[in-house]
């Protein structure tokens, strides 16, 4: 039988490239334990052209953030007609784009919280909206450039409209939802468990609480009531649906249960390319449902095409 030879993308010139080169190493390894013939590509500008020469059976999409997974790599696959794992090129630029993946998400009937896309400069010493808000950048992840507006501050933080803001100048203005934060995964059309994630040392779950050991704690399954458990799977799979997400995806939320049992559910966002390092949410959530790591990463590879 001939190896299927896997060409695992990683690394990238993003701000999440360390995120990156750590879920795209322990997915190399776990491929080349299942039998897999691994070629490792720290991606740079020259990547068409590694590709074109290396012409794998299946890219296997490691990469974060900007031009890993906002539909720029997936294009040039598409191109090479390379079959490759996640989303296509519409479904990735749809979900980086925080805005827009939410208003399909509206529209098909997700709950989102309030917000407005703004310029960055033009958030001058008055609140663009009623505290608390956040201010998160339109097209990056990892909770790079999150900040949290709480309830008594006076004006906006400065770093915002400073020269050392380093996440472009579009912004997205969302209402802060109180409550507890939770996440679920899609493999294929199944929506797996859902994970609450508890930050340790941090007031919300920024890049350390991330990926740093220790920085959080993830509650798997989470303690829910069934029908809050159900609601925030199908939300998941709807929104995965919803945006034309393909392999796995994982969609957060928050869910504000103070006042009631059934309380709030809002849908923040959908990851296209979820992490696969040590400290990360998916594997774990597959392991519940009964797939090991190499088990999750085999399928992956297998479901893997073109025009996703």
């Amino acid at each position: 039988m001939v190896q299927k030879h896997v060409a695992v993308l990683m690394g990238g010139f993003s701000s999440e490239r360390p995120v990156s080169l750590a879920s795209g190493n322990p997915c190399a390894d776990a491929l080349e334990s299942a039998g897999y013939r691994v070629t490792r590509i720290d991606v740079d500008r020259s990547v068409a052209s590694v590709l074109a020469e290396l012409r794998p059976d299946v890219a296997f999409n490691a990469l974060h953030g900007p031009f890993g997974e906002d539909g720029t790599i997936q294009g040039i696959l598409e191109y090479l007609e390379i079959p490759y794992t996640h989303s296509g090129v519409l479904a990735s630029a749809l979900a980086m784009n925080k805005e827009q993946a939410k208003r399909v998400a509206k529209a098909a009937g997700i709950p989102v919280a309030e917000s407005r896309v703004m310029n960055r400069h033009s958030i001058g010493r008055d609140h663009p909206m009623k505290p608390p808000y956040v201010v998160k950048p339109v097209n990056e992840g990892s909770s790079f450039g999150v900040v949290i507006v709480k309830e008594d501050q006076a004006h906006p933080p400065q770093v915002i409209g400073s020269s050392d803001w380093r996440y472009g100048d579009v912004v997205m203005v969302e209402r802060f939802v109180h409550g507890r934060e939770l996440t679920c995964a899609v493999m294929g059309d199944v929506a797996l468990g859902v994970t609450e994630i508890i930050p340790v040392g941090h007031s919300f779950y920024d890049y350390d609480s991330k990926y740093v050991a220790g920085g959080s704690k993830h509650e798997c399954p989470a303690n829910l009531s069934p029908n809050i458990y159900q609601k925030i799977q199908t939300l998941a799979l709807k929104a995965h649906q919803a945006i034309g997400c393909r392999g796995v995806s994982r969609s957060d939320f928050r869910y504000d249960d103070r006042h009631s049992e059934n309380g709030e559910i809002i849908w923040l966002e959908v990851n296209t390319q979820p992490g696969m390092t040590p400290t990360s949410l998916v594997p774990e959530l597959a392991e519940h449902a009964g797939h090991g790591f190499g088990e999750l990463l085999s399928w992956m590879v297998e479901d893997a095409s073109c025009l996703r």
